[in-house]
């Protein structure tokens, strides 16, 4: 029998691999519901236990030592397949059953209605939608694939960007908006960024008050107040694909403002390996279909005020 030499406590290999991903103690130790002190006691231990640095201490940041470079990737893929397993012999998720989580808005305006060509595809597949805008753990929240929605790269995933997203002004056709200088006689509604002063900036408009308006917790609750004629909003053309292509929604002016993109995430070792595949599969070829801003009959940009 292979002896395995004695390893480092495991409360220290934690701590390290947490601060080593986010380069960040406080980050770490948010993770791991502990004090930053806390985290840095426990690198300190592990660095004397090995006799080495793992960090660079700066004043405003750390940075992995070339020692330190090279225990964090297996540290992190240790921790996953520790996951993986113990999630799989708890038996968390039921046999067939797939767990994609997902912004809420995107779940409700994007996945949704695509959700019968993914059935027709894969009838074996039981899908389970996990709609939430909070930052998920793939192994405490039992979840297969995730859609993120910003900057990346996710590099301690398997991550590929799924959606590129633009975001313009939009409203029902009802309200009649033709110019940028209607804007001072309708209701601004407001959803976290871009803003509509950052917007109006950037389009060089001046004379609206950019702050005035309704706002909104809710992306999904926009959209439904734009439809409704509630006022106009900055809106993703990924979300109001199927509005702005019926017609319920219109674009009356641009400019069209670049956002984050969507991604499609996974952890790299997956006890459902060809099921999680063939969903990443289905999701990156339903977004491959999906129609781009500006491809729509009813955009009409208006520019001048």
């Amino acid at each position: 029998m292979t002896m395995r030499r004695s390893l480092p406590p495991l409360a220290t290999l934690r701590a390290f691999e947490a601060a080593g991903r986010r380069l960040s103690f406080r980050g770490a130790a948010d993770e791991l519901g502990v004090t930053p002190t806390s985290i840095s006691h426990q690198i300190r231990l592990l660095e004397q236990t090995l006799g080495l640095r793992l960090f660079h201490r700066e004043t405003r940041r750390v940075r992995l030592t070339a020692e330190g470079a090279v225990l964090l990737p297996v540290l992190r893929d240790g921790f996953d397949a520790f996951a993986e397993a113990i999630d799989q012999i708890r038996g968390r998720r039921a046999a067939g059953v797939l767990t994609l989580s997902a912004p809420t808005a995107f779940v409700a305006k994007w996945l949704v209605p695509r959700l019968a060509d993914f059935r027709a595809a894969h009838p074996a597949c039981d899908l389970r939608l996990h709609a939430s805008d909070s930052l998920i753990d793939f192994a405490r929240d039992g979840v297969d694939v995730a859609v993120r929605y910003g900057p990346g790269p996710y590099s301690d995933f398997d991550a590929h960007r799924l959606l590129a997203e633009r975001v313009t002004p939009a409203c029902s056709p009802h309200l009649a908006i033709r110019s940028v200088g209607d804007l001072r006689h309708h209701t601004l509604l407001h959803f976290e960024t871009p803003t509509w002063p950052a917007w109006l900036r950037h389009a060089g408009v001046t004379g609206v008050d950019g702050r005035a308006g309704i706002r909104f917790s809710d992306e999904g609750h926009v959209i439904q107040a734009a439809i409704a004629g509630q006022g106009i909003a900055l809106l993703s053309d990924v979300l109001t694909a199927d509005e702005l292509t019926s017609g319920a929604l219109v674009q009356p002016f641009g400019p069209v403002l670049d956002a984050h993109p969507y991604w499609v995430v996974r952890p790299r070792h997956s006890v459902r390996k060809a099921d999680v595949e063939k969903l990443v599969s289905w999701l990156v070829s339903a977004a491959a279909g999906s129609v781009p801003i500006g491809a729509k009959p009813n955009v009409a940009f208006r520019a001048t005020p």
